[in-house]
Protein backbone atom coordinates (compact mmCIF):
# COMPACT_ATOMS: atom_id res chain seq x y z
CA UNK A 1 0.00 0.00 0.00
CA UNK A 2 2.42 2.89 -1.09
CA UNK A 3 0.05 6.16 -0.48
CA UNK A 4 -3.29 5.44 -1.82
CA UNK A 5 -6.78 6.15 -0.26
CA UNK A 6 -7.94 3.04 1.09
CA UNK A 7 -11.64 2.72 2.01
CA UNK A 8 -11.93 -0.40 3.46
CA UNK A 9 -15.77 0.25 5.37
CA UNK A 10 -17.07 -2.88 4.51
CA UNK A 11 -13.77 -5.27 5.58
CA UNK A 12 -13.75 -2.91 8.57
CA UNK A 13 -17.41 -3.51 9.73
CA UNK A 14 -16.45 -7.57 9.03
CA UNK A 15 -13.44 -7.38 11.59
CA UNK A 16 -15.04 -5.20 14.11
CA UNK A 17 -18.34 -8.11 14.14
CA UNK A 18 -15.91 -10.54 14.63
CA UNK A 19 -13.87 -9.17 17.32
CA UNK A 20 -17.47 -8.60 19.07
CA UNK A 21 -17.14 -4.92 19.27
CA UNK A 22 -19.68 -1.81 18.99
CA UNK A 23 -18.57 1.18 16.40
CA UNK A 24 -18.36 3.02 19.93
CA UNK A 25 -16.67 0.82 21.63
CA UNK A 26 -14.01 0.27 18.90
CA UNK A 27 -13.59 4.28 17.82
CA UNK A 28 -12.78 4.68 21.88
CA UNK A 29 -10.16 2.05 21.79
CA UNK A 30 -8.72 4.19 18.59
CA UNK A 31 -8.63 7.50 20.05
CA UNK A 32 -10.92 8.52 17.70
CA UNK A 33 -14.75 9.66 18.03
CA UNK A 34 -17.72 7.74 17.00
CA UNK A 35 -18.83 9.83 14.75
CA UNK A 36 -15.08 9.76 12.58
CA UNK A 37 -15.42 6.19 13.07
CA UNK A 38 -19.29 6.03 11.41
CA UNK A 39 -18.07 7.88 8.60
CA UNK A 40 -15.19 5.31 7.89
CA UNK A 41 -17.31 2.67 7.91
CA UNK A 42 -19.48 3.76 5.83
CA UNK A 43 -16.82 4.69 3.29
CA UNK A 44 -17.00 8.60 3.56
CA UNK A 45 -13.54 8.77 4.82
CA UNK A 46 -10.34 6.78 4.25
CA UNK A 47 -7.88 4.79 6.64
CA UNK A 48 -5.19 7.17 7.35
CA UNK A 49 -1.58 5.18 8.00
CA UNK A 50 -1.44 6.27 11.27
CA UNK A 51 -5.47 4.86 12.14
CA UNK A 52 -4.01 1.20 10.16
CA UNK A 53 -1.57 0.24 12.31
CA UNK A 54 -3.86 0.86 15.13
CA UNK A 55 -6.77 -0.67 13.41
CA UNK A 56 -4.33 -4.18 13.00
CA UNK A 57 -3.37 -4.02 16.25
CA UNK A 58 -6.47 -3.83 17.84
CA UNK A 59 -8.76 -6.44 15.65
CA UNK A 60 -5.61 -8.10 15.09
CA UNK A 61 -5.14 -8.46 11.34
CA UNK A 62 -2.07 -8.40 8.56
CA UNK A 63 -2.27 -4.69 7.28
CA UNK A 64 -3.18 -7.38 4.09
CA UNK A 65 -6.74 -6.98 5.30
CA UNK A 66 -7.37 -3.58 4.22
CA UNK A 67 -5.49 -3.54 1.38
CA UNK A 68 -7.56 -2.80 -1.59
CA UNK A 69 -6.12 -4.74 -4.25
CA UNK A 70 -8.74 -7.25 -4.29
CA UNK A 71 -11.08 -4.37 -4.35
CA UNK A 72 -9.24 -3.37 -7.65
CA UNK A 73 -9.28 -6.48 -9.10
CA UNK A 74 -12.95 -6.34 -8.66
CA UNK A 75 -13.78 -3.09 -9.70
CA UNK A 76 -11.62 -3.48 -12.98
CA UNK A 77 -13.06 -6.44 -14.19
CA UNK A 78 -16.85 -5.75 -13.42
CA UNK A 79 -16.23 -2.23 -15.27
CA UNK A 80 -14.98 -4.87 -17.94
CA UNK A 81 -18.23 -6.58 -17.56
CA UNK A 82 -20.35 -3.93 -17.70
CA UNK A 83 -18.36 -2.24 -20.83
CA UNK A 84 -20.22 -5.13 -22.91
CA UNK A 85 -22.89 -3.90 -24.97
CA UNK A 86 -25.57 -5.67 -23.34
CA UNK A 87 -25.08 -3.15 -20.61
CA UNK A 88 -25.72 0.12 -22.19
CA UNK A 89 -28.42 1.28 -20.69
CA UNK A 90 -25.87 1.25 -17.67
CA UNK A 91 -23.43 3.58 -18.85
CA UNK A 92 -24.10 6.53 -16.29
CA UNK A 93 -23.89 3.45 -13.44
CA UNK A 94 -20.03 3.08 -14.20
CA UNK A 95 -19.12 5.89 -11.61
CA UNK A 96 -21.09 3.79 -8.97
CA UNK A 97 -18.75 0.75 -9.65
CA UNK A 98 -16.49 1.00 -6.95
CA UNK A 99 -18.86 2.00 -4.33
CA UNK A 100 -20.78 -1.09 -5.56
CA UNK A 101 -17.40 -3.43 -4.73
CA UNK A 102 -16.67 -1.86 -1.44
CA UNK A 103 -20.37 -2.03 -0.23
CA UNK A 104 -21.59 -5.19 -1.43
CA UNK A 105 -18.15 -7.23 -2.32
CA UNK A 106 -19.74 -10.79 -2.39
CA UNK A 107 -22.92 -9.43 -4.51
CA UNK A 108 -20.30 -8.19 -7.18
CA UNK A 109 -18.43 -11.63 -7.41
CA UNK A 110 -22.13 -13.09 -7.55
CA UNK A 111 -22.48 -10.65 -10.73
CA UNK A 112 -19.52 -11.42 -12.51
CA UNK A 113 -20.15 -15.04 -11.98
CA UNK A 114 -23.47 -14.94 -13.63
CA UNK A 115 -21.67 -13.14 -16.14
CA UNK A 116 -18.98 -15.48 -16.64
CA UNK A 117 -21.84 -18.09 -17.31
CA UNK A 118 -23.20 -15.88 -19.58
CA UNK A 119 -20.35 -15.74 -22.15
CA UNK A 120 -19.30 -19.15 -21.67
CA UNK A 121 -23.03 -20.12 -23.28
CA UNK A 122 -22.15 -17.84 -25.90
CA UNK A 123 -19.49 -19.22 -26.96
CA UNK A 124 -19.96 -22.62 -26.57
CA UNK A 125 -23.86 -22.11 -27.95
CA UNK A 126 -24.25 -24.75 -24.93
CA UNK A 127 -28.71 -25.36 -24.16
CA UNK A 128 -30.39 -22.53 -22.42
CA UNK A 129 -30.94 -25.50 -19.91
CA UNK A 130 -27.06 -26.42 -19.25
CA UNK A 131 -25.50 -25.87 -16.21
CA UNK A 132 -23.16 -23.34 -16.87
CA UNK A 133 -20.42 -23.12 -14.05
CA UNK A 134 -17.40 -21.11 -14.65
CA UNK A 135 -14.59 -22.22 -16.49
CA UNK A 136 -12.49 -24.56 -14.22
CA UNK A 137 -9.23 -23.13 -15.19
CA UNK A 138 -10.17 -19.59 -14.52
CA UNK A 139 -12.20 -20.52 -11.11
CA UNK A 140 -8.72 -22.45 -9.96
CA UNK A 141 -6.32 -19.13 -10.96
CA UNK A 142 -9.01 -16.39 -9.44
CA UNK A 143 -8.92 -18.48 -6.53
CA UNK A 144 -5.38 -18.45 -6.42
CA UNK A 145 -4.79 -14.63 -7.15
CA UNK A 146 -7.36 -13.68 -4.27
CA UNK A 147 -5.05 -15.01 -1.81
CA UNK A 148 -2.35 -12.97 -3.33
CA UNK A 149 -0.49 -15.98 -4.57
CA UNK A 150 1.13 -16.36 -0.98
CA UNK A 151 -0.09 -19.96 1.13
CA UNK A 152 1.53 -19.22 4.14
CA UNK A 153 0.99 -22.70 5.94
CA UNK A 154 2.54 -24.56 2.67
CA UNK A 155 5.43 -22.12 2.46
CA UNK A 156 6.08 -23.23 6.04
CA UNK A 157 6.35 -26.50 5.79
CA UNK A 158 8.41 -26.64 2.69
CA UNK A 159 10.99 -24.78 4.73
CA UNK A 160 10.29 -27.83 7.79
CA UNK A 161 11.31 -29.64 4.99
CA UNK A 162 14.36 -27.95 3.41
CA UNK A 163 15.94 -27.08 6.84
CA UNK A 164 14.88 -30.40 9.11
CA UNK A 165 16.87 -32.28 6.32
CA UNK A 166 20.13 -30.24 6.13
CA UNK A 167 18.83 -29.89 2.14
CA UNK A 168 21.62 -27.67 -0.09
CA UNK A 169 20.51 -25.67 -3.01
CA UNK A 170 23.51 -26.90 -4.87
CA UNK A 171 22.67 -30.54 -4.90
CA UNK A 172 19.02 -30.35 -4.09
CA UNK A 173 18.12 -33.03 -6.76
CA UNK A 174 19.96 -35.63 -5.34
CA UNK A 175 18.80 -34.34 -2.42
CA UNK A 176 15.56 -34.70 -3.07
CA UNK A 177 16.01 -38.29 -4.94
CA UNK A 178 17.66 -39.44 -1.93
CA UNK A 179 15.04 -38.28 0.40
CA UNK A 180 12.07 -39.85 -1.90
CA UNK A 181 14.08 -43.00 -1.73
CA UNK A 182 14.91 -43.26 1.93
CA UNK A 183 11.30 -41.78 3.47
CA UNK A 184 9.03 -42.91 0.76
CA UNK A 185 10.96 -46.28 -0.68
CA UNK A 186 10.16 -44.19 -4.37
CA UNK A 187 13.24 -44.89 -6.80
CA UNK A 188 13.72 -42.16 -9.51
CA UNK A 189 14.49 -43.32 -13.20
CA UNK A 190 14.72 -41.50 -16.27
CA UNK A 191 13.69 -42.52 -19.36
CA UNK A 192 12.40 -42.00 -22.79
CA UNK A 193 8.96 -41.99 -24.57
CA UNK A 194 7.25 -39.60 -21.71
CA UNK A 195 7.60 -36.04 -23.58
CA UNK A 196 6.13 -38.09 -26.56
CA UNK A 197 2.97 -38.17 -24.96
CA UNK A 198 2.86 -35.23 -23.58
CA UNK A 199 4.58 -36.06 -19.77
CA UNK A 200 7.02 -34.91 -17.85
CA UNK A 201 7.03 -37.88 -15.13
CA UNK A 202 4.69 -40.44 -13.99
CA UNK A 203 4.54 -41.67 -10.46
CA UNK A 204 3.88 -45.64 -10.64
CA UNK A 205 2.84 -46.00 -6.64
CA UNK A 206 2.51 -50.12 -6.85
CA UNK A 207 6.24 -50.39 -8.22
CA UNK A 208 7.41 -47.48 -5.84
CA UNK A 209 8.99 -45.68 -9.15
CA UNK A 210 9.21 -42.38 -10.26
CA UNK A 211 9.95 -42.00 -13.84
CA UNK A 212 11.06 -38.76 -15.40
CA UNK A 213 11.16 -37.56 -18.97
CA UNK A 214 14.84 -37.83 -20.27
CA UNK A 215 16.67 -34.67 -21.30
CA UNK A 216 14.80 -32.52 -18.81
CA UNK A 217 16.81 -29.09 -17.46
CA UNK A 218 18.03 -29.87 -14.05
CA UNK A 219 15.53 -27.24 -12.63
CA UNK A 220 12.85 -29.20 -13.70
CA UNK A 221 13.79 -32.10 -12.71
CA UNK A 222 14.01 -30.76 -9.38
CA UNK A 223 10.43 -29.13 -9.29
CA UNK A 224 8.75 -32.20 -10.31
CA UNK A 225 10.78 -34.25 -7.54
CA UNK A 226 9.50 -31.40 -4.95
CA UNK A 227 6.07 -31.84 -6.46
CA UNK A 228 5.65 -35.59 -5.99
CA UNK A 229 6.94 -35.12 -2.23
CA UNK A 230 4.44 -32.36 -1.42
CA UNK A 231 1.34 -34.86 -2.95
CA UNK A 232 2.91 -37.31 -0.59
CA UNK A 233 3.53 -35.38 2.52
CA UNK A 234 0.90 -32.25 2.59
CA UNK A 235 -2.05 -34.08 0.90
CA UNK A 236 -3.76 -32.60 4.41
CA UNK A 237 -2.80 -29.55 4.84
CA UNK A 238 -3.64 -28.66 1.32
CA UNK A 239 -7.13 -30.40 1.71
CA UNK A 240 -7.16 -27.80 4.73
CA UNK A 241 -7.05 -24.80 2.47
CA UNK A 242 -9.22 -26.08 -0.21
CA UNK A 243 -11.73 -26.49 2.30
CA UNK A 244 -11.73 -22.96 2.73
CA UNK A 245 -13.59 -22.51 -0.74
CA UNK A 246 -16.76 -24.00 -2.14
CA UNK A 247 -15.82 -24.80 -6.44
CA UNK A 248 -18.08 -24.95 -8.50
CA UNK A 249 -17.02 -28.48 -10.01
CA UNK A 250 -14.62 -31.23 -9.28
CA UNK A 251 -12.15 -29.76 -12.33
CA UNK A 252 -11.95 -26.55 -10.32
CA UNK A 253 -11.26 -28.11 -7.54
CA UNK A 254 -8.50 -30.71 -8.64
CA UNK A 255 -6.55 -27.51 -10.76
CA UNK A 256 -6.93 -25.66 -7.24
CA UNK A 257 -5.23 -28.81 -5.90
CA UNK A 258 -2.56 -29.07 -8.67
CA UNK A 259 -1.85 -25.68 -7.95
CA UNK A 260 -0.91 -25.97 -4.27
CA UNK A 261 1.02 -28.82 -4.78
CA UNK A 262 3.33 -26.78 -7.15
CA UNK A 263 3.28 -23.80 -4.82
CA UNK A 264 4.58 -26.08 -1.86
CA UNK A 265 7.24 -27.52 -5.10
CA UNK A 266 8.40 -24.12 -5.76
CA UNK A 267 9.04 -22.90 -1.79
CA UNK A 268 10.56 -26.26 -1.15
CA UNK A 269 13.12 -25.49 -4.33
CA UNK A 270 12.94 -22.07 -3.02
CA UNK A 271 12.40 -21.90 0.83
CA UNK A 272 11.00 -18.18 1.72
CA UNK A 273 13.79 -17.10 4.40
CA UNK A 274 16.98 -17.99 2.17
CA UNK A 275 15.21 -16.81 -0.90
CA UNK A 276 13.92 -13.15 0.61
CA UNK A 277 17.43 -12.31 2.24
CA UNK A 278 19.58 -13.54 -1.42
CA UNK A 279 16.64 -11.18 -2.92
CA UNK A 280 16.98 -8.46 -0.77
CA UNK A 281 21.27 -8.91 -1.03
CA UNK A 282 21.39 -9.03 -4.80
CA UNK A 283 18.59 -6.21 -5.12
CA UNK A 284 16.12 -8.64 -7.09
CA UNK A 285 18.56 -9.25 -9.28
CA UNK A 286 16.93 -12.58 -11.09
CA UNK A 287 19.99 -14.03 -12.95
CA UNK A 288 22.28 -14.25 -9.80
CA UNK A 289 19.31 -15.53 -8.26
CA UNK A 290 19.28 -18.32 -10.48
CA UNK A 291 22.78 -18.93 -9.83
CA UNK A 292 22.16 -18.90 -6.20
CA UNK A 293 19.56 -21.55 -6.25
CA UNK A 294 20.18 -23.46 -9.79
CA UNK A 295 16.73 -22.63 -10.91
CA UNK A 296 14.94 -20.97 -14.33
CA UNK A 297 14.20 -17.59 -14.79
CA UNK A 298 10.72 -18.67 -15.08
CA UNK A 299 11.02 -20.14 -11.80
CA UNK A 300 12.69 -17.36 -9.94
CA UNK A 301 10.25 -14.84 -11.32
CA UNK A 302 7.26 -16.54 -9.77
CA UNK A 303 8.39 -17.20 -6.68
CA UNK A 304 9.34 -13.53 -6.64
CA UNK A 305 5.13 -12.79 -6.89
CA UNK A 306 4.45 -15.34 -4.26
CA UNK A 307 6.98 -13.42 -1.47
CA UNK A 308 4.07 -11.84 0.94
CA UNK A 309 4.80 -13.64 4.12
CA UNK A 310 3.90 -11.04 7.04
CA UNK A 311 6.18 -9.76 8.89
CA UNK A 312 8.71 -10.59 6.16
CA UNK A 313 7.28 -9.61 2.77
CA UNK A 314 9.20 -8.85 -0.30
CA UNK A 315 8.40 -6.75 -3.11
CA UNK A 316 5.04 -7.18 -4.21
CA UNK A 317 5.26 -8.47 -7.40
CA UNK A 318 2.83 -9.18 -10.53
CA UNK A 319 3.87 -12.12 -12.92
CA UNK A 320 2.96 -13.52 -16.31
CA UNK A 321 3.57 -15.82 -18.63
CA UNK A 322 2.79 -15.83 -22.46
CA UNK A 323 3.05 -16.99 -25.85
CA UNK A 324 3.54 -15.61 -29.01
CA UNK A 325 0.30 -15.23 -29.70
CA UNK A 326 -0.93 -13.26 -26.92
CA UNK A 327 -2.46 -16.19 -24.40
CA UNK A 328 -2.04 -15.57 -21.07
CA UNK A 329 -0.52 -18.83 -19.53
CA UNK A 330 -0.20 -18.32 -16.47
CA UNK A 331 -0.54 -15.31 -14.17
CA UNK A 332 -0.08 -14.27 -10.80
CA UNK A 333 -0.32 -10.92 -9.14
CA UNK A 334 0.56 -9.37 -5.51
CA UNK A 335 0.00 -6.09 -7.18
CA UNK A 336 -3.09 -4.11 -8.29
CA UNK A 337 -2.10 -4.73 -11.63
CA UNK A 338 -5.33 -5.35 -13.81
CA UNK A 339 -5.62 -8.73 -16.37
CA UNK A 340 -8.13 -8.17 -19.17
CA UNK A 341 -10.65 -11.41 -19.14
CA UNK A 342 -11.02 -11.03 -23.20
CA UNK A 343 -8.90 -9.97 -26.01
CA UNK A 344 -5.51 -10.05 -26.44
CA UNK A 345 -3.05 -8.14 -23.91
CA UNK A 346 -1.51 -4.50 -24.68
CA UNK A 347 0.80 -4.33 -27.49
CA UNK A 348 2.64 -2.23 -25.76
CA UNK A 349 3.72 -4.73 -23.10
CA UNK A 350 7.32 -5.26 -23.28
CA UNK A 351 6.70 -8.92 -22.87
CA UNK A 352 5.84 -8.74 -26.70
CA UNK A 353 8.70 -7.27 -27.37
CA UNK A 354 11.35 -10.03 -25.97
CA UNK A 355 10.18 -12.15 -28.71
CA UNK A 356 12.02 -10.17 -30.82
CA UNK A 357 15.24 -10.47 -28.50
CA UNK A 358 15.08 -14.51 -27.56
CA UNK A 359 16.88 -14.34 -24.18
CA UNK A 360 17.88 -10.77 -23.68
CA UNK A 361 15.83 -9.12 -20.53
CA UNK A 362 13.80 -6.00 -21.27
CA UNK A 363 13.00 -3.29 -18.65
CA UNK A 364 9.92 -1.27 -18.72
CA UNK A 365 8.43 1.71 -17.35
CA UNK A 366 4.84 1.19 -17.88
CA UNK A 367 1.73 3.45 -16.78
CA UNK A 368 -1.51 2.01 -16.72
CA UNK A 369 -4.79 3.82 -17.25
CA UNK A 370 -5.32 3.94 -13.23
CA UNK A 371 -1.89 6.19 -12.90
CA UNK A 372 -0.02 3.62 -11.44
CA UNK A 373 3.22 3.25 -12.90
CA UNK A 374 5.36 0.18 -12.83
CA UNK A 375 8.35 -1.46 -13.70
CA UNK A 376 8.40 -4.13 -15.94
CA UNK A 377 11.42 -7.16 -16.06
CA UNK A 378 10.58 -9.23 -19.49
CA UNK A 379 12.10 -11.83 -21.23
CA UNK A 380 12.09 -15.39 -23.32
CA UNK A 381 11.60 -18.60 -21.61
CA UNK A 382 12.17 -22.25 -22.42
CA UNK A 383 14.37 -24.63 -23.96
CA UNK A 384 15.11 -25.85 -27.35
CA UNK A 385 12.63 -28.84 -28.34
CA UNK A 386 15.51 -31.58 -28.49
CA UNK A 387 15.24 -31.89 -31.86
CA UNK A 388 14.39 -30.66 -35.33
CA UNK A 389 10.76 -31.89 -35.41
CA UNK A 390 10.34 -31.68 -31.69
CA UNK A 391 8.87 -27.79 -32.46
CA UNK A 392 9.85 -25.62 -29.61
CA UNK A 393 7.54 -23.98 -27.69
CA UNK A 394 8.05 -19.89 -27.96
CA UNK A 395 6.75 -18.38 -24.46
CA UNK A 396 8.30 -15.15 -22.63
CA UNK A 397 7.68 -14.21 -19.11
CA UNK A 398 7.22 -10.83 -17.46
CA UNK A 399 7.64 -8.97 -13.66
CA UNK A 400 6.22 -6.16 -12.80
CA UNK A 401 5.97 -3.96 -9.69
CA UNK A 402 5.24 -0.08 -9.19
CA UNK A 403 7.81 2.37 -9.58
CA UNK A 404 7.48 3.11 -5.72
CA UNK A 405 9.88 -0.18 -5.33
CA UNK A 406 11.83 0.07 -8.36
CA UNK A 407 14.76 1.46 -6.19
CA UNK A 408 14.99 -1.57 -4.29
CA UNK A 409 15.81 -3.72 -7.82
CA UNK A 410 19.00 -3.43 -9.88
CA UNK A 411 16.55 -2.93 -12.65
CA UNK A 412 16.32 0.69 -11.78
CA UNK A 413 19.91 1.61 -12.58
CA UNK A 414 20.46 3.68 -15.30
CA UNK A 415 16.37 4.88 -15.75
CA UNK A 416 14.98 7.76 -14.42
CA UNK A 417 12.10 6.45 -12.92
CA UNK A 418 10.80 9.98 -12.01
CA UNK A 419 9.80 11.11 -15.29
CA UNK A 420 6.42 10.32 -16.03
CA UNK A 421 6.46 11.07 -19.46
CA UNK A 422 9.04 8.46 -20.60
CA UNK A 423 6.67 5.64 -19.51
CA UNK A 424 5.10 3.55 -21.74
CA UNK A 425 0.79 3.83 -21.79
CA UNK A 426 -0.51 0.49 -21.49
CA UNK A 427 -3.39 -1.03 -20.74
CA UNK A 428 -5.15 -4.72 -19.75
CA UNK A 429 -6.08 -4.82 -23.46
CA UNK A 430 -7.85 -3.10 -26.25
CA UNK A 431 -11.30 -4.21 -24.72
CA UNK A 432 -11.07 -3.00 -21.45
CA UNK A 433 -8.52 -0.53 -21.99
CA UNK A 434 -10.10 3.50 -21.57
CA UNK A 435 -7.70 5.02 -23.44
CA UNK A 436 -9.16 6.76 -26.56
CA UNK A 437 -6.15 7.89 -28.65
CA UNK A 438 -3.71 5.23 -28.42
CA UNK A 439 -2.60 4.68 -32.09
CA UNK A 440 -2.11 0.91 -30.96
CA UNK A 441 -5.86 0.43 -30.47
CA UNK A 442 -7.13 -2.68 -32.09
CA UNK A 443 -10.87 -2.68 -31.56
CA UNK A 444 -13.32 -0.16 -29.49
CA UNK A 445 -13.39 -0.14 -26.33
CA UNK A 446 -16.41 -2.48 -25.36
CA UNK A 447 -20.14 -0.34 -24.78
CA UNK A 448 -18.38 2.76 -26.67
CA UNK A 449 -21.05 4.42 -28.75
CA UNK A 450 -18.88 4.91 -32.11
CA UNK A 451 -19.16 8.70 -34.11
CA UNK A 452 -18.92 7.41 -38.07
CA UNK A 453 -18.74 10.79 -39.15
CA UNK A 454 -16.83 11.67 -42.49
CA UNK A 455 -15.08 15.21 -41.59
CA UNK A 456 -12.04 13.86 -39.60
CA UNK A 457 -10.24 10.74 -39.51
CA UNK A 458 -8.51 9.64 -36.41
CA UNK A 459 -5.64 7.29 -35.42
CA UNK A 460 -8.27 4.78 -35.72
CA UNK A 461 -10.96 5.31 -38.43
CA UNK A 462 -13.48 5.58 -36.08
CA UNK A 463 -14.04 8.15 -33.22
CA UNK A 464 -15.36 7.47 -30.02
CA UNK A 465 -18.51 9.05 -28.70
CA UNK A 466 -18.03 11.15 -25.15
Amino acid sequence: MTGRKIFAGERLRRARERAGLKQSALAQRLGISPSYFNQIEADQRPLTAPLLERLCAVLEVPKTYFADDEDARREAQLREDLADPLFRGLRGAQGEVGAMVRAAPALAEAFMTLYRAYTAQSEQHLPQAAALPRFPYDEARDWVQSRANHFEALDRAAEVVFEDNHFSSVSLREDLRRYLRDKHGITTTTTGGLLASGLFWRLNRQARRLYLAEDAAPESEIFWLAHVIGQLEQAKLIEKELRRVAFSSGEALGLARIALANYFAGALMLPYRRFHEAARQVRYDIQRLQRLFGASFEQVCHRLSTMQRPGLPGIPFYFVKTDIAGNILKRSSATRFQFAQFGGPCPLWNVYRAFAHPGEILVQLATTPDDVTYLNIARTVGRGGGSYLARPRAVAVVLGCEVAYAPQTVYAEGLNITAQQAADPIGPGCRACERTNCRHRSVPPMGTALDMGTAERGVVPYRLKT
